[in-house]
């Protein structure tokens, strides 16, 4: 990053964009998360310091741990999936893409994965152009 930001600002950045993330540090521990009251995924606040594994459902664990691992051993940086979600029982599903990231030093050592997680319903109908302020 250029620049320097206080922790103030900081926070204010993660709790206004329109994404929701977690992270989760090398031993796979769940260290924190953003948007608690918005969240397509909540989770208890008693979740921080829990394996991640214990964030998933179990149908899906097997594809967690093998992402996780390829993360780990340098062979993946990047994951992205996108499913419906049916929100609030709102009548039609939503589009929610995920993304997963491996967070590493300067050097390239694994510090830890954030998991993103974004509404793109409204991004996908998109069309032409619209300028800033229009």
């Amino acid at each position: 990053m250029v620049g320097t930001l206080n922790e103030v600002l900081i926070d204010s950045i993660l709790e206004t964009l329109p994404l929701e993330f977690s992270v989760i540090d090398k031993n796979d521990k769940v260290l924190a998360w953003n948007r608690h009251g918005t969240r397509l995924f909540k989770r208890p606040v008693a979740v921080i310091g829990r394996d991640v594994r214990d964030c998933h459902p179990k149908k899906s664990l097997h594809l967690v741990e093998k992402l996780l691992e390829e993360m780990k051993s340098g062979e993946r940086d990047k994951a992205r999936f996108w499913i419906d979600l049916d929100i609030d029982d709102a009548g039609s599903p939503r589009k929610i893409m995920i993304e997963y990231y491996a967070l590493r030093d300067k050097n390239g050592k694994y510090l830890g994965c954030v998991e993103a997680t974004q509404d793109i319903t409204d991004i996908q109908k998109l069309e032409g152009q619209k300028r800033l302020l229009d």
